[in-house]
């Protein structure tokens, strides 16, 4: 694989966690609702980006935008884990 290529799939994927976090979000939102029963599965979206954070990005803006994506992500984290802690103590 090129640089090139190395370079869009890395930015594609770092796109991809971006929009699979807003997701996250939306199923996390029905969940404190009460529209769904099961609590959306964080923990794997979490191991996957630790993962490839592990990766070595030598392009800055693409490392600058995987630190916005961590970071957004670790963000969300806590609010997710304060819905969930108010879900179930309102009960």
């Amino acid at each position: 694989m090129s640089a090139a290529e190395d370079l869009q799939s890395h930015r594609e994927a770092i796109w991809a966690f971006d929009r699979r976090i807003d997701t996250l979000h939306l199923e996390f939102d029905r969940f404190r609702q009460g529209k769904t029963k099961i609590m959306p599965d964080w923990m794997r979206l979490e191991s996957e980006l630790l993962a490839f954070s592990r990766r070595r990005i030598v392009d800055t803006e693409l490392s600058h935008q995987l630190d916005r994506v961590l970071y957004k992500f670790q963000n969300r984290k806590k609010i997710w884990l304060q819905w969930v802690e108010d879900y179930h103590g309102a009960r």
